[in-house]
């Protein structure tokens, strides 16, 4: 769709909207469209010639580059305070005539100000009329060039005008690209000038037609050694067949696509899970992935409303969270895969908050959102119904750590996913992958292989190892210290197993062997050394020993 045939869209759905009388106002020119200025937003020139207390509302439209791919169009509505539009509108022609006549032989301060700007400000008539958006959130005119900053006394150019509402529409479409940062950042900002009741997104455009054909394919579709391979070229080192058993435990079933990945901290699940569905929708590092909704389960939650979202009865919108945007992406993208992360998903009760959609999953029902009949005006601008089925196009990945800031995930969740433990952790091999990647890291990796093997194979026979983010983080420190600081390498790799490695340990009685292992492995490195021999202390003494206590 080119250009003009958006902006009529747009256009057309705006007043369909509104429900205005005419079409809105536009600035859509390459000069003429909207531009941050010091204190607001400039929407653009429009000709306001005419418009009377007669007008019932008006509508000023315009868009906001974001960046090559994201484009916002809005259109700004005044319909209640036409009165005080039309006032200015005569104010600033009555300005622009000539000098401001005043009783008085010395007129106040601002209103000189106001004379002496008067011929750069203003002009005699409203033909050319820019129109700004400012802090205070009303819209702020001048009939005569431009302001380059609007942090001055709104008194001098009363009366300001209050906005009615806001219709805004993303280009991609958001059903079919997922909003970019700066996209929402913006409608957010907008909320919070205006009042987020006012701001309305609106959907003028279809959006299947955005997405690329990899993207509109099934992960069966797509054969494991590609997978494999895509995984690799984004910097993924998965050893013991973890891509494998993804793909299998995800597509097995046609109607239930649920995998848990299971382990240390930094043993790389999260990064399995962006990783594959990157590799599935054919994406490269560089690019960002608008069907990956990675939702962070957070421990306070006891109910599905983390998930699912809740009617928000003071803007009588629903509030739409990140699980629930990716259902709605599922369901309207029907072709694609869409892939949510449940990360860390037993931060809290797993079968509290994940109740609804396991029972969604076995029985093939319906989602209960909410029990109005009506479907809600949802908090990112789609239509919320009171019920949805979960698509089959949706595929859900839970990583869960096992430690002591954890739930324990009960047999009604497991027996409902596959679980995939990624605890074993190929040190030498990730070193290796690491220098091919990062060539600068060899001196690092020479420094540290040795000491980092020997110790994670300690750790590991007693479930104390490290995962594959401690050991690039090592080998960073390593290099970033052999650049600035110029120490040596033995006293590195000394400081970094107290701050970085040791840290890790606890236990009681049973890892007696994993300490005095331990402290003949720290010969030599002398902080390292002290600190074990500390927890074995601790150990005589109290019959149980924790690093970070």
């Amino acid at each position: 769709m080119n250009r003009k045939a958006r902006q009529k869209q747009f256009l057309d759905n705006a007043k369909r909207f509104f429900g205005a009388s005419e079409v809105p106002r536009e600035a859509f020119g390459k000069s003429n469209c909207a531009t941050f200025v010091e204190g607001g937003l400039q929407l653009g020139v429009v000709n306001l010639d005419g418009v009377s207390s007669a007008t019932p509302s008006i509508s000023f439209a315009s868009a906001l580059p974001l960046s090559p791919e994201d484009l916002v169009y809005f259109a700004v509505q005044v319909k209640g305070d036409m009165g005080n539009l039309v006032q200015r509108l005569e104010a600033m022609k009555l300005i622009g005539s000539g000098p401001i006549k005043h009783a008085s032989t010395t007129p106040p301060a601002d209103e000189l100000e106001r004379q002496t700007t008067a011929n750069v400000l203003y002009a005699s008539s409203n033909n050319n009329a820019a129109v700004y958006l400012a802090r205070d959130g009303r819209l702020w005119l001048r009939n005569k060039e431009f302001w380059d900053t609007l942090n001055f006394d709104p008194a001098l150019i009363q009366p300001l005008v209050e906005i009615e509402s806001i219709a805004v529409a993303l280009y991609p479409p958001t059903t079919s690209a997922r909003r970019s940062l700066l996209a929402g950042e913006f409608i957010g900002w907008l909320g919070r000038l205006v009042g987020e009741r006012r701001v309305h997104e609106i959907a003028p455009w279809p959006g299947a037609a955005t997405l690329p054909p990899e993207m509109r394919r099934m992960p069966a579709e797509v054969g494991v050694d590609d997978i494999e391979k895509a995984v690799r070229d984004l910097g993924g080192h998965y050893p013991n067949g973890e891509v494998r058993r993804l793909h299998a435990a995800l597509n097995f079933l046609s109607h239930k696509h649920f995998v848990i990945l299971s382990g240390l901290s930094g043993t790389g699940k999260t990064q399995l899970a962006l990783k594959y569905a990157m590799a599935i929708h054919g994406l490269g590092s560089s690019a960002r992935d608008p069907l990956v909704f990675e939702c962070p389960v957070r421990p306070e939650w006891t109910d599905p409303t983390g998930l699912t979202g809740y009617i928000d009865v003071l803007s009588n919108r629903y509030v739409v969270p990140r699980f629930l945007e990716a259902v709605l992406m599922a369901t309207a993208q029907t072709e694609s895969p869409v892939f949510v992360i449940l990360d860390e998903m037993n931060l809290a009760r797993v079968e509290h908050y994940l109740s609804d959609v396991l029972s969604c999953m076995e029985t093939k029902g319906y989602l209960k959102l909410h029990s109005e009949d009506m479907a809600y005006e949802g908090s990112r601008g789609a239509s919320i119904p009171a019920e949805l089925r979960l698509p089959q196009n949706l595929f859900i990945i839970g990583t869960i750590n096992v430690d002591e800031t954890t739930n324990p995930v009960s047999d009604k969740v497991l027996d409902r996913a596959s679980v995939i433990d990624m605890s074993t952790v190929d040190v030498p091999g990730f070193l290796a992958s690491l220098e091919i990647r990062f060539p600068e890291l060899k001196d690092a990796r020479t420094a540290s292989e040795s000491k980092l093997t020997e110790i994670h194979g300690l750790m590991q026979r007693y479930g104390l190892g490290f995962g594959y983010r401690l050991i690039e983080e090592f080998l960073r420190y390593h290099d970033f210290d052999a650049t600035h600081l110029k120490s040596a390498p033995a006293d590195v790799t000394d400081q970094l197993l107290v701050q970085k490695v040791l840290v890790k340990l606890r236990g009681a009685e049973r890892q007696r062997t994993l300490l005095t292992s331990l402290d003949k492995a720290c010969n030599g490195l002398p902080r390292a050394q002290a600190f074990v021999r500390k927890l074995l202390a601790e150990l005589d003494d109290f019959g149980s020993f924790q690093a970070m206590r």
